[in-house]
């Protein structure tokens, strides 16, 4: 029963990992639908390509140096 103290910390590392990937997920795929509205249906492709590509950079940088 000792043990189960020791895992403890490696738990709640694990789950705010899990976190941020579920919050990085989220994220990427509402980008993603925004992108994909703002190019197909509100007409400005480019604008929507840039979006994309400027946002999807913008939260890898982002998701890398949280801690």
């Amino acid at each position: 029963m000792a043990d189960a103290q020791d895992d403890y910390p490696a738990h709640i590392d694990t789950y705010n990992s899990f976190n941020k990937l579920v919050l990085f997920t989220i994220l990427f795929v509402v980008l993603l639908l925004a992108c994909m509205a703002l190019g197909l249906v509100g007409g400005t492709p480019i604008f929507a390509l840039l979006l994309g590509i400027g946002g999807t950079v913008a939260l890898l940088v982002a998701f890398a140096v949280m801690s």
